[in-house]
């Protein structure tokens, strides 16, 4: 089946296929993503059947049933994995473009430190939100 989507670390020795269609892009603003990141992780998704992985991930336990996946050796950011859940969250900047997504608001805007505020006019919820974030 050819991939509907790819994309990779910055140095390419990992890669990964997205058979499926990913979830249009969240950002979240929670203090482990701007530790693991640097800032807020823009992150899309897709059912982790539809996700082919090739080259080495380094797998991080970041919080209690989650982990983060990056590459071991640029240390991209590439996943964010809820354990047991049927979706493989995906790093935005990591696709490869054209992505043809859109950004559809925000999470875990009550973290933002002082230093930016959101002014885009999309959604922002204090904390997880199933609904924005299926």
């Amino acid at each position: 089946m050819r991939p509907r989507q790819t994309g990779g670390c910055a140095c390419g020795a990992v890669r990964y296929h997205v058979h499926g269609p990913l979830r249009d892009v969240i950002d979240c603003h929670c203090s482990d993503c701007r530790h693991a990141t640097g800032h807020h992780a823009a992150l899309t998704a897709a059912a982790r059947e539809d996700v082919e992985i090739t080259g080495d991930v380094r797998w991080y336990a970041s919080t209690p049933g989650t982990r983060r996946g990056f590459c071991p050796t640029c240390g991209a950011p590439l996943f964010w994995d809820a354990l047991g859940r049927h979706r493989l969250w995906i790093h935005a900047g990591s696709l490869d473009q054209p992505t043809g997504l859109v950004t559809r608001g925000h999470v875990f805007v009550a973290d933002i430190p002082d230093y930016y505020a959101i002014t885009d006019g999309l959604p922002q919820r204090p904390g997880d939100d199933e609904e924005l974030c299926a």
